[in-house]
């Protein structure tokens, strides 16, 4: 084991399992940049036989003389170490790209890409298991830039409208590059399509024993916020299960505290009978 994977698991071990997004962890903040732009975000463990393995970044961070507002759901499956590694380390590694501010979309990109090979270079100490993600990044206030892998969802509400901004990587839509690479789909009656029976999303971080036949690459896409952006949501599934993102969105438009709105499409999610772990943040602009 390399040094780096004896310190996250001498981390891992202090931690004792603790999930710093244990049920019903809650938080909302603001820009200084922009007073207006607000954010809030409710997590809630699902009714499963695990603990909670979402974990959420939700906040403003100042960068030299910019402002950057950070978002992201790390959703993890067969534990929760990826989805805490992905936490603590993506965005760090994204603001360490030389090009960050002149090529955004490509210091994300090689950030995914990095991430995922230092989790896999640790597999000893994170375990097998793996994460999806969605991030968001908000530029000055001005530009947002949305990254994903896995089925976490970024939504926008434009004029009442809802917009998605991300890309869910289910294994029947990207069964092409699937097989390109040696893996299979299985379609069970009664289950979800899975990565050679197994996993439920076509790309992923971690999941060292299905790597060879998994992407890490990101999907991406950028939006400028003008005066018809309402808000942004980021959701885990266990919302997008139960929740088309009109319905998400015509859930909260008329809420204007960000906080209270997570919340809100959090208990709507559960009152529809979700069992999954729920994270959820909104962005409001306006």
């Amino acid at each position: 084991m390399t040094s780096t994977g004896r310190e996250i698991l001498h981390k891992m071990k202090v931690k004792a399992g603790l999930s710093s997004s244990a049920s019903g962890d809650t938080g909302k903040g603001k820009s200084k940049m922009s007073k207006h732009i607000t954010h809030g975000y409710h997590t809630v463990e699902g009714k499963s036989n695990h603990a909670m393995e979402d974990y959420v970044v939700s906040d403003f961070k100042q960068v030299h003389d910019k402002e950057l507002g950070l978002f992201a759901i790390f959703d993890g499956h067969l534990g929760h170490d990826v989805a805490s590694y992905l936490q603590t380390h993506l965005f760090d590694n994204i603001l360490k790209e030389n090009d960050f501010w002149t090529d955004t979309e490509s210091a994300i990109r090689r950030a995914y890409h990095a991430t995922d090979a230092e989790i896999l270079e640790n597999a000893i100490a994170l375990g097998k298991g793996g994460s999806t993600a969605v991030t968001a990044i908000l530029i000055n206030g001005q530009k947002l830039v949305v990254a994903n892998v896995g089925d976490s969802r970024a939504v926008m509400c434009k004029n009442g409208v809802a917009k998605q901004l991300s890309v869910d990587h289910e294994p029947s839509r990207e069964k092409g590059m699937i097989e390109s690479r040696g893996g299979f789909v299985s379609n069970i009656p009664g289950d979800v399509p899975r990565v050679d029976g197994q996993l439920a999303v076509a790309r992923a971080f971690g999941n060292k024993s299905l790597k060879i036949h998994l992407s890490s690459e990101p999907d991406m896409s950028e939006q400028m916020i003008h005066n018809d952006i309402e808000f942004l949501i980021l959701a885990s599934d266990g919302i997008w299960k139960v929740m088309s993102n009109q319905e998400a969105v015509d859930c909260i438009k008329h809420i204007k505290d960000s906080h209270s709105a997570a919340k809100n499409l959090v208990e709507e999610a559960l009152s529809r009978k979700s069992k999954d772990d729920i994270s959820c943040i909104v962005v409001r602009f306006r």
